[in-house]
């Protein structure tokens, strides 16, 4: 853990004011190694892992230097653009540029799709120092001359891997060439395709490579497990996971949109409220639905792998993987929504007989040993193994069938070392 503080930095007072309400004195590690190249003006190659604070890491010196410019942003231009692969974290993002900026005189737009744009175009219209867009709506917006990019002089690209993933490689690309070609630059992932390394390439100069975790990484305080049953059981066990003790508050991740609406109806109808999240729900729906799973109104939020990356909630207790995903890189970033800011968490995969090559994979990049080895994807409905060897694990047989006793959703273990605290934005 770095020795370094916030004070070293020497940040603008209001920025250094907004920290210390917030209660953030010492920086998480891609901070530490982040900001002071920023602040120097080199251009940032970041890979961490989610929930390590990467969101201060870039935000925190751009506001720095914008609030160092003299005058304000031209009619119909901003000074920074950060992209970001999906909404919720558009929205996530700004409501943290707007909290670190404490106060001080630093105008902020969000654009993104699924709302009108009016409101978006009047802002654009008088010039903004922050942009956070998603690339679609920001090059529509751009394409009707509502704003112009060539004074952009801060740009971050922000969970790379993802947009490559939504197939926004060429449009951000698009997007760069349009921008001040004295810009400083930052690109943030969570792992490195050779498609993403090619955009590094192309999109930063010279920059300094971040890297604080191996990539495709989970975090230490997350106590993963698997449960070995067939498709027709995981509604039954899901339910019964949700009313077991110390379920607090959960997200839990379908394959498919439709498969997400269809679980969070059967939620519903076993008594317990949940909500589902996707991209084919409007914008105005998605942020109620993050909303009421903030608040408490719901204690259950259902949600696709285009939400993994883009819920930032306190006090999610679990993660349940209803289905396992198709990248396993994904699983990462899903159970990553758990354990944040120092929390720990637990994440419990339901696993159906024709889902073990996809758990088998997940394995391989996390290195944890989640089925028994035994199980080869034709075992019967109720088997169980998880990372500690437990039932049915370590010896190369089936695995056990679920027992009776298996209703409680257990807590992390108190005894695995923790790791310090840091405050990750």
């Amino acid at each position: 853990m770095t020795d370094k503080t916030f004070a070293d930095f020497a940040l603008e007072q209001p920025i250094q004011d907004a920290l210390a309400r917030a209660n953030f004195l010492k920086p998480t590690e891609i901070q530490a190694q982040a900001i002071q190249p920023q602040l120097d003006g080199r251009d940032i190659l970041g890979l961490a892992q989610t929930g390590t604070g990467k969101t201060a890491a870039f935000a925190l010196p751009i506001l720095h230097h914008i609030l160092q410019m003299p005058g304000r942003a031209a009619p119909g231009t901003a000074r920074a653009l950060i992209l970001a692969p999906t909404r919720e974290l558009a929205v996530q993002i700004l409501d943290e540029f707007r909290r670190f900026a404490g106060g001080a005189r630093v105008s902020t737009c969000l654009v993104l799709g699924g709302v009108s744009r009016n409101v978006q175009i009047r802002n654009l219209g008088r010039g903004v120092d922050v942009v956070v867009a998603t690339p679609g709506r920001l090059l529509d917006l751009v394409d009707d001359r509502k704003l112009r990019l060539d004074e952009v002089r801060f740009v971050v690209l922000d969970e790379a891997d993802r947009m490559l993933d939504m197939g926004f490689v060429q449009p951000v690309r698009r997007i760069v060439s349009m921008l001040h070609p004295r810009r400083q630059s930052a690109m943030f992932s969570a792992t490195m395709p050779s498609e993403v390394s090619g955009l590094a390439g192309s999109f930063l100069n010279n920059p300094v490579r971040v890297e604080v975790a191996p990539q495709s990484t989970v975090v230490t305080k997350i106590e993963q497990t698997a449960e070995l049953m067939d498709g027709t059981a995981k509604r039954a066990r899901l339910a019964e996971l949700m009313t077991s003790e110390g379920m607090e508050r959960a997200i839990v991740f379908a394959r498919t949109k439709r498969g997400a609406d269809r679980v969070a109806q059967n939620l519903e109808k076993d008594g317990i409220k949940a909500e589902a999240i996707h991209g084919n729900k409007a914008q105005n729906a998605r942020q109620r639905a993050l909303n009421n799973f903030r608040h408490g109104t719901v204690k259950v939020l259902v949600a696709t792998d285009i939400a993994a990356r883009g819920i930032d909630v306190p006090g999610i207790s679990h993660v349940i993987n209803y289905d396992l995903p198709d990248e396993p890189e994904n699983y990462v970033h899903r159970i990553g929504r758990t354990a944040r800011n120092g929390a720990e968490g637990i994440a419990i995969t339901l696993c159906a007989p024709d889902e073990v090559k996809k758990m088998r994979a997940v394995e391989k990049i996390t290195g944890e040993t989640l089925l028994p080895r035994g199980v080869a994807g034709v075992e019967p409905k109720g088997g169980r193994g998880n990372r500690r060897g437990g039932n049915g694990g370590g010896n190369g047989g089936a695995a056990k069938p679920a027992g009776g006793g298996a209703n409680k959703a257990r807590r992390p273990n108190s005894r695995r070392s923790k790791p310090a605290r840091a405050n990750a934005a």
